[in-house]
């Protein structure tokens, strides 16, 4: 019995294009087909045909709309981190700018009473260079102790570069506060009027009778100066203010017509038989500060000089 051979069916045989010519490579005829349909939608877009297309846009951006906006959350503040480190940056530059402000502030408030006091002293210097006729080198107070033996002194800022010398008249806007003892190149002691060893000619401002003042070492508001007058039949009055007794063309020991306090109490000497009266100076002593040395005009001085019309030199 002869066998047949056994015919091998193939897809050729019956027509039909195979699904795939090659591994993992659609059929060339697939390609082609969807070539040709973009192309027609391509065509149809662009004559006009949109209205047939609207549907399917329609449904596309139904489903990749919310998509769209889901990403965009997610991706908006990692993009936004750089502007938003750097408006935080920003504002913390400003707070601290708003702090070191605020500082400022309230120490400008703390200090203002001080401020106004200073400048009321300043202004006191210039019209007591008006009245006196007298150039006046202002200076400060930086430190208060005893010095060359005497127990009631101070130092100021200013020396021989302002054009102090020893033996100047020291003021400050109430009036006498003392004489200038000793110099360097940048400060000065100044024996207060106060001390127990110092002595001033004075002269009551009614009478312009003459006596001379002694100081009793005390500061403060308890301080005090004994007044003996030359004449020993004057008695002065209760209230009666005091001026220096000095050369009106003269700067040194003391000039004249300082204010220097008011008599407050009158008693008697039984032993030595006179009269005196018992000052309370017009300065406090206590709080001395901005203070001011009589010159001779037209001293050379590295600092601004009160002149005796009231300008600045």
């Amino acid at each position: 019995m002869t066998r047949r051979p056994h015919l091998r069916l193939t897809s050729r045989a019956y027509g039909r294009a195979p699904r795939e010519t090659e591994a993992g490579r659609p059929a060339r005829a697939l390609v082609v087909a969807l070539l040709l349909a973009c192309a027609s939608l391509m065509v149809l877009d662009s004559s006009g045909g949109g209205s047939a297309l609207d549907p399917a846009r329609r449904a596309v951006g139904e489903v990749v709309g919310p998509a769209q906006r889901a990403a965009d959350g997610v991706v908006r503040p990692v993009t936004g981190l750089g502007e938003r480190f750097e408006t935080q940056d920003h504002l913390r530059g400003r707070l601290a700018a708003l702090e070191a402000e605020n500082a400022e502030l309230r120490e400008q408030v703390r200090t203002a009473p001080y401020r106004r006091e200073k400048l009321a002293e300043l202004e006191g210097l210039t019209s007591a260079a008006v009245d006196l006729g007298q150039a006046l080198v202002p200076a400060r107070v930086v430190g208060v102790g005893a010095s060359q033996g005497f127990s009631s002194t101070v130092t100021i800022d200013a020396g021989s570069e302002s054009g102090i010398t020893p033996d100047l008249t020291v003021v400050n806007n109430d009036g006498l506060v003392g004489r200038v003892l000793r110099v360097t190149a940048t400060t000065a002691t100044v024996l207060l009027v106060v001390d127990p060893d110092s002595t001033v000619g004075a002269r009551m401002a009614r009478s312009s009778e003459l006596g001379f003042l002694e100081g009793r070492g005390e500061l403060g508001g308890q301080a005090r100066l004994d007044l003996e007058l030359v004449d020993q039949t004057v008695v002065p009055r209760r209230g009666d203010a005091v001026l220096t007794w000095g050369s009106r063309e003269g700067t040194s020991p003391y000039v004249a017509g300082v204010p220097v306090g008011e008599v407050v109490s009158v008693y008697s000497s039984l032993r030595e038989t006179s009269q005196r009266a018992e000052i309370q100076p017009y300065v406090d002593f206590s709080s001395l500060d901005v203070v001011g040395v009589v010159v001779p005009s037209g001293t050379r001085s590295d600092r601004a000089v009160v002149e005796a019309d009231g300008s600045l030199r």
